[in-house]
């Protein structure tokens, strides 16, 4: 074992250009944190003396940190697909979408007889702004709200001041199992509670995302089967269904998930922690908000130094992301992107630039080959490059 400790940032839909097949997914030209830095006058100086800036042009500038991009490898490009690569999952099929089509008749009908609700929505869009478009029907008849936002999943809303939390949770888990069938099989459920504030209804830290069983055992399984702690921070937990999980951290938004990874920090453990950075992709890649993805980045900057001072000696930092959601890019999608590397320890003595991965699976592969496990499904280390 090397290091002890292994700290796991993922930015949120953070990537940093157009992927070999962008074109199969109708992205070229996609650059999330390249097309941010033409339209803002972005100020980072710290993810900067990481390298973060150079995996934009990977031509061996110096750093304090390893630093690389991922190339993604699974089909798909959202968070779960993503996800599962990072942790050594190969998901070769992708799973459903209905962006072209909307939810078949089927389903709805399925799902308003099992739910005992009627549904409204059935359209593709941002959440903000279909939730904008149809809460006051919602609130008048007290139908479900559901679309999809193109990626592989049925999203399901409604205001808390008319469908409690908890029984949106049941609603989006009865919901679950119908898209358990091969036709309708769609990677996450996600229930999107609601409030009004202002005149205006925004989405609450309440969301919750359910997903399918990891078709295989993950990076997270082989940790937790050897004792070792896996602690989740954010929507983590949700995107892997729990599996692997040995301690659970709720957070509501970027600036709780990284005080909860700062109070972690202080504790004695070996393992994994595991954090995930929503805002991102959630609040600003969708909604394709330059200038408030570009401050929010700012805003983790500011929290690099007091992440880097809390680093033992033994401990080893990861900064990546599972995908890219340029907000620069028509429409309101993920895209498909390479994604930064960050690779940061006290003990390195001379950081610099590392092959491009040709896998997000080589992160997690890299972890266990730290524990001297097993490999996991896909990936290969690159532990001994890091001296």
């Amino acid at each position: 074992m090397k290091f002890k400790r292994i700290f796991l940032i993922v930015l949120d839909s953070l990537g940093v250009g157009e992927s070999v097949d962008a074109s199969n997914y109708n992205d070229k030209g996609a650059n999330t944190l390249g097309n941010i830095l033409k339209n803002y006058d972005l100020f980072i100086p710290n993810l900067k003396k990481l390298g973060f800036l150079n995996t934009l042009t990977m031509n061996n500038k110096e750093s304090e940190a390893y630093y690389t991009i991922a190339r993604p490898k699974n089909k798909g490009k959202d968070s779960l697909s993503g996800h599962y690569e990072l942790m050594g999952i190969e998901n070769s099929i992708p799973y459903k979408t209905f962006n072209e089509t909307g939810f078949p008749r089927e389903l709805l009908e399925t799902i308003a007889n099992q739910t005992k609700r009627g549904i409204i929505g059935n359209i593709v869009g941002n959440p903000t702004s279909i939730i904008n478009k149809l809460a006051k029907r919602h609130i008048e008849t007290g139908a479900l709200i559901i679309y999809t936002t193109s990626d592989s999943n049925l999203e399901v809303a409604a205001s808390e001041d008319i469908i409690p939390i908890n029984e949106l949770y049941q609603y989006a888990e009865i919901i679950r199992e119908i898209t358990k069938r091969e036709e309708w099989k769609v990677g996450r459920v996600v229930a999107r509670p609601f409030k009004e504030q202002d005149g205006e209804y925004i989405l609450t830290n309440n969301t919750r995302y359910f997903t399918l069983m990891p078709p295989n055992k993950s990076v997270l399984d082989i940790l937790k089967n050897n004792n070792l702690q896996v602690i989740s921070i954010g929507k983590v937990h949700d995107l892997y269904n729990g599996y692997g999980i040995t301690k659970i951290i709720k957070s509501g938004n970027n600036q709780e998930g990284l005080n909860k990874l700062l109070s972690i920090m202080d504790k004695n453990f070996t393992g994994l922690c595991f954090l995930n950075l929503s805002d991102f992709d959630t609040l600003y890649g969708h909604q394709r908000d330059v200038k408030g993805y570009a401050k929010e980045i700012e805003k983790l900057d500011v929290e690099i130094p007091i992440i880097l001072n809390k680093l033992n000696l033994d401990d080893l930092l990861i900064i990546t992301a599972d995908h890219g959601c340029d907000p620069t890019m028509p429409g309101f999608n993920h895209t498909r992107e390479n994604v930064p590397v960050i690779v940061y320890s006290r003990l390195f003595k001379e950081p610099k630039q590392l092959d491009v991965l040709e896998s997000l699976s080589d992160i997690g592969a890299t972890i266990v080959n730290n524990y001297d496990l097993e490999r996991p499904w896909m990936g290969t280390s690159f532990l001994d490059k890091l001296k």
